[in-house]
């Protein structure tokens, strides 16, 4: 994290900070750099080569090399969410029938960190902050504008995050989809995210959307700098967006 730009951490339970484990870490940051107009500091040894994305100097994301004996783990944007305590955390998370993937691991002076999988099997973090208390800036161009939970069970998953994180919902389902917007019980956060339903057969994830000054502008970045365009930009209620893949496949999307 950049010590130029201390900000407050998190309200527990909201998103905090999102990463992503790359195959290659020098095209991941040519291509991010390209799509989204980040720069990059750390990527020390000490801490597996892990580097943090800075807009204006803020961070905005991680990217790192897959940790010893993950290499062929799948790449795909992690979202961590915030907490007071790992370790209390961990025991709420087991109670409300999530699992332990990564039990929490200190990263030196930043903080502690830790990845589960609620009970329908959308893996996600916990960030305990420390040094590094989270995202520099969010809702500006290149930086994480909303991240949503795609679970496999819609109210068992509503029911996990707000027994373990306090979340409340407004829904908005319809019809032809099932989807609520999350709060987080610290109350500065409305808004914090969305939890929705994949489709039957499709694996649960999270996700991350990061803003741009043109959604089209940066699709046809993503394609020029390697990555594929898998839902065109498309216009909706709260702007307009369009999905993509990065150099690993890892799916995002962008919006204006």
């Amino acid at each position: 994290m950049s010590e130029q730009q201390p900000v407050p951490a998190r309200p527990v339970g909201a998103p905090a900070w999102a990463d992503l484990s790359v195959s290659d870490i020098e095209r991941s940051k040519a291509f991010y750099a390209r799509v989204l107009g980040w720069e990059y500091e750390g990527g020390d040894a000490e801490f597996g080569g892990y580097v943090n994305a800075t807009v204006g100097g803020r961070p905005v994301a991680g990217l790192a090399p897959p940790m010893e004996g993950q290499e062929e783990t799948p790449h795909a944007w992690m979202v961590y969410l915030a907490v007071e305590d790992s370790a209390v955390t961990q025991e709420r998370i087991a109670t409300a029938g999530g699992s332990t993937i990564l039990p929490p691991m200190q990263g030196g002076a930043f903080g502690t960190m830790s990845v589960y999988a609620d009970p329908t099997g959308a893996a996600f973090g916990t960030w305990e902050p420390a040094a590094h208390t989270g995202f520099g800036v969010r809702d500006e161009p290149g930086s994480v504008s909303w991240t949503e939970a795609m679970v496999g069970d819609f109210e068992r998953g509503r029911e996990f995050y707000t027994s373990v994180f306090g979340w409340t919902y407004q829904d908005l389902s319809s019809e032809e989809m099932k989807y609520a917007i999350f709060t987080t019980s610290g109350g500065e956060d409305a808004q914090a995210g969305g939890i929705g339903e994949v489709e039957a057969e499709e694996q649960p994830y999270w996700s991350v959307v990061f803003q741009v000054e043109s959604t089209d502008a940066a699709a046809q970045r993503v394609t020029e700098a390697g990555g594929a365009v898998t839902v065109e930009p498309f216009d909706f209620e709260y702007g307009r967006l369009a999905v993509c893949t990065g150099p690993d496949g890892e799916l995002f999307a962008v919006i204006t």
